[in-house]
């Protein structure tokens, strides 16, 4: 492919709708963070300042450690888009080396390096994969389908499906516990060995 070959017309859209859905199934954000604070964790112990013939070198005692550290969260953040299954581990992981990086580097990178694996890290932990929406059916009119918004069915509205009156009284006076856990069913908040 020559430089004046023009690309396929709709490929950069294909491409782009691949990598949206690449990034939609794993916790893209959280490892972008968790790399973006190992950056400046392991650069600023290294780097050198120069104001003018003045240079300001800000190399630490511990600087392997920053070194080590910020290699680490690089790590980490990779692992966190190509093996997302371990997602609580290297969240959790991150966040002990940003609190880590607090005393051994710089505040953790002068605080960005720090706060940007911090909130890496508990993204991490915290996504759960989505499932996707079921298709809906469009074929069935069931009951309501054809009601206009806001109204209620008869069903719901104090009549049963077959026209008599229900009782409100005796529909007040049934549990509203939706939860299963009530001391009736003898349930109590556990689950039971079936």
């Amino acid at each position: 492919m020559s430089a004046e070959t023009p690309a396929a017309p709709g490929q950069f859209t294909r491409r782009r709708q691949q990598f949206r859905a690449w990034r939609g199934t794993r916790p893209f954000w959280a490892g972008l963070y968790v790399m973006l604070g190992g950056v400046p964790i392991m650069y600023f112990p290294y780097a050198q300042l120069k104001l003018g013939h003045l240079t300001l070198a800000m190399a630490t005692t511990a600087g392997a450690g920053s070194l080590i550290i910020g290699v680490l969260l690089v790590v980490l953040g990779i692992s966190l888009w190509f093996q997302k299954h371990i997602r609580v581990f290297a969240g959790v992981a991150a966040i002990l080396l940003a609190l880590v990086s607090l005393p051994v580097s710089n505040f953790g990178g002068f605080l960005l390096g720090f706060l940007l694996a911090l909130v890496g890290g508990a993204m991490a932990v915290s996504w759960a994969e989505g499932v996707p929406p079921a298709p809906e059916s469009t074929t069935g009119t069931g009951p309501g389908r054809d009601a206009a918004p806001g109204t209620v069915p008869e069903a719901a509205a104090g009549t049963a499906a077959d026209g008599t009156a229900v009782d409100e009284a005796s529909e007040s006076n049934k549990p509203n516990d939706l939860s299963g856990t009530s001391p009736a069913n003898g349930a109590n908040g556990r689950r039971s060995a079936d």
